[in-house]
């Protein structure tokens, strides 16, 4: 089951550097690092568990942060 959860989530993390969407990226992002939870859990190691809490929280807060605030526009 753990091998499962990880080459899943190897092959979702691999796969969101081909989308082009920032939403779509983040979604993604956030899925495959969920997938990595599971994983980290099932081979009890604490770096993988922390590491992905930190990146599904950096992605969910982006995905509302960035439909929150206008985009930045610069001078040219």
């Amino acid at each position: 089951m753990a091998a499962w959860a990880g080459w899943v989530a190897t092959a979702l993390t691999v796969s969101s550097y081909f989308f082009k969407r920032p939403v779509t990226l983040r979604l993604v992002q956030a899925t495959s690092a969920c997938l990595w939870l599971v994983y980290g859990s099932l081979i009890h190691s604490g770096p993988v568990v922390v590491t992905n809490v930190l990146v599904v929280v950096a992605a969910v807060s982006s995905i509302f942060l960035r439909g929150v605030r206008a985009p930045t526009q610069t001078a040219g």
